[in-house]
């Protein structure tokens, strides 16, 4: 299908102009990143802007940086540019990982961090490695006031974010880490660098004595979108890398406390299965990269 009529186009260079651009068209205007999901979108009508305010030339929404302490990710930042960030290794490689995997070469040229966050598909790698990680994202109105919410606040069902219509993203934030923080993900689509039927986060932080002192597990590809697998992070409190028992029973114990849904891709059993088998890996793999 073609999309319905776009009757203006409007590409900012500074936040506030963006800000003022979407203020001036009310609902009828729509912020487009990367445009590898939002595109799809307006073709087949799902989504029919008046207007589009391109956040592609707003150098402030780009690159990452340290920032007290910790990191800071702008939102337009591209997958290929968060896949070879050097400050994420180790503590923060889930989001390497994922963002290595996401589409294909041109997808990850073109698409963002903040792109994919604010679409929130069911079927994507950012959301679950972001709430996995124990990220946040800080927005900005168009009155100026900023805001701060946890990656699970701001993620809300599949295409349902916290974010308000008058709101821009504008990073990702990291927490500083400890120095013995390790985090990992891994999907399973049906073919390579296809959407994920599941995909798994972990993150852990080790103790002096080589015992995990603290953990995250996430689930994405989920029907009511990606969500922490507490019974698994409990699972995983006082383990050491080499008790393969104890992560396969933290592994375990995320997959079947977890709500999956039956399609055409899996159906709920072959699901916990895959959830199981991925997060067996993504933890042993943090806790190799925490060490």
């Amino acid at each position: 299908m073609y999309p319905a009529v776009i009757e203006s186009y409007v590409a900012p260079k500074t936040v506030q102009e963006a800000l003022n651009a979407l203020a001036a068209h009310g609902d009828d205007a729509h912020f487009i990143a990367g445009g590898q999901s939002l595109m799809q979108a307006i073709k087949s009508r799902l989504v029919s802007p008046k207007c589009l305010v391109d956040l592609q030339h707003v150098a402030e929404l780009k690159g990452v940086w340290s920032d007290d302490g910790g990191l800071r990710i702008g939102a337009m930042t591209r997958y290929r540019e968060i896949a070879t960030a050097v400050p994420l290794a180790g503590a923060y490689e889930a989001l390497r990982d994922a963002a290595s995997h996401v589409g294909d070469r041109q997808v990850r040229n073109r698409g963002t961090i903040g792109g994919s966050l604010c679409w929130n598909y069911l079927a994507a790698c950012t959301p679950a490695a972001c709430i996995g990680i124990g990220a946040s994202v800080e927005l900005l109105d168009s009155k100026g006031k900023r805001r701060t919410l946890s990656a699970e606040e701001f993620l809300r069902g599949p295409l349902e974010t916290a974010r308000q219509h008058d709101e821009i993203l504008l990073s990702v934030l990291l927490p500083r880490a400890a120095v013995k923080t390790g985090s990992a993900y891994k999907k399973w689509g049906l073919v390579t660098d296809a959407l994920p039927v599941v995909g798994v986060c972990a993150l852990v932080e080790l103790a002096e004595d080589g015992r995990c002192r603290r953990a995250r597990l996430a689930v994405g590809g989920l029907a009511s979108g990606p969500r922490r697998a507490t019974a698994g992070e409990e699972r995983l409190a006082g383990l050491k890398p080499s008790d393969a028992e104890g992560i396969g029973a933290a592994a375990d114990a995320a997959a079947a406390a977890t709500d999956v849904q039956s399609d055409m891709w899996a159906d709920q059993n072959y699901r916990k299965t895959l959830i199981a088998a991925l997060a067996r890996e993504v933890i042993a793999t943090a806790f190799a990269r925490a060490g």
